[in-house]
């Protein structure tokens, strides 16, 4: 399953963003990812939204969000109003992960 591929099935859908984020870009990063969460709580059907800072352990990925859906339409509709509120910003999440320095981890996910 791709990134943006979200297999059929009812009730919420998670969507799990795992980053590996060196220190002197984890404070904008962070602070971007709580600024595109914010914009997400907003929209129908949000549940939830979180960005986690790591502060212990042993993982490799330092910096994970979670956005908590209530149905596949719910995440396909926001997905097309980020898409053009970050065009309109002219944002584009895909060079600034890359340009910060950041390794990504992103998937859909459902109750197991």
């Amino acid at each position: 399953m791709s990134n943006n591929t979200i297999a059929s099935a009812s009730g919420p859908v998670f969507r799990v963003d795992k980053f590996v984020v060196p220190a002197e870009s984890r404070a904008e990063f962070i602070a971007q990812m709580k600024r595109i969460q914010q914009t997400l709580r907003t929209w129908p059907g949000c549940m939830r939204a979180h960005v986690l800072d790591q502060t212990g352990g042993s993982g490799e990925f330092n910096v994970v969000t979670m956005v908590e859906w209530a149905s596949e339409q719910a995440v396909a509709s926001a997905a097309e109003f980020v898409k053009k509120k970050f065009a309109q910003e002219g944002f584009d999440p895909v060079a600034f992960t890359k340009n910060a320095g950041v390794r990504p981890d992103q998937g859909f996910y459902r109750i197991a």
